[in-house]
């Protein structure tokens, strides 16, 4: 079963979490700072970070800025504040979701089995296949893309999405079917998260290399469509 780092330092509430958990058949480790979960985090092999943000010692945010520097470890963030920017600078750091404390169990559960779900695309070892458009060129075995010569580095989210994208080329998908596709049918976050990880792609690709592969239909969703020219 996969093993969870819970970083909280509310102890009581780390420890009805942990029991939960293990309750559910995960391996738990607990952490109550900010320095202690980093280290962990980096020298451990989890399967998924519990992050609470308001930490001692370094924040939960400052904490996931410097994990990402080496590890993309799946994230929920773990937040008492509710507001739209602090869940949207969780998300921009790299975490996977977040959950508003105070929360329901279940909830968290459900958030847990939805985001290891997601990335078990990417642990797979599918069959040899390419998807490419011009000089993008996705292959899904080797879990790489690449423009041209160029290695593109990207998430493992990031490369879900885009491979979803590029399966249904010049077909427009709605934020809530790339979630289901993407994020797994469970996901109860907010739809913008699509929006966060499209502005991602484009960062890495249309921006980079001056073309345009991704759009965005007002009203309904993004398609990816054969590239144009940054004159376009």
């Amino acid at each position: 079963m996969a093993k969870i780092l819970i970083v909280e330092d509310e102890v009581k509430l780390a420890r009805f979490v942990e029991l939960e958990l293990m309750h559910e058949g995960y391996e738990v480790d607990k952490a109550h700072d900010g320095r202690a979960g980093l280290e962990m985090a980096e020298q451990g092999d989890y399967a998924l970070l519990l992050l609470d943000v308001m930490l001692p010692g370094l924040s939960g945010l400052e904490l996931l800025r410097r994990l990402r520097r080496s590890k993309d470890t799946p994230v929920i963030v773990v937040t008492a504040r509710d507001a739209v920017m602090d869940k949207v600078t969780g998300l921009d750091m790299g975490a996977d979701d977040y959950i508003t404390k105070p929360f329901e169990i279940e909830e968290l559960l459900a958030r847990i089995r939805a985001t290891l779900r997601a990335r078990q695309p990417a642990q797979r070892a599918p069959e040899e296949e390419t998807i490419a458009s011009g000089p993008l060129a996705l292959n899904i075995s080797r879990h790489e893309v690449r423009y041209g010569g160029e290695e593109i580095s990207l998430t493992n989210r990031e490369f879900s999405l885009l491979q979803t994208l590029m399966q249904n080329k010049e077909l427009v998908l709605t934020r809530e079917q790339l979630l289901e596709k993407v994020w797994g049918y469970e996901w109860a976050g907010d739809t913008n998260v699509v929006d966060v990880y499209i502005r991602y792609l484009r960062q890495k690709i249309d921006d980079h290399f001056g073309v345009k592969y991704l759009y965005t239909v007002r009203g309904v969703g993004y398609a990816f469509r054969e590239a144009q020219g940054e004159e376009d």
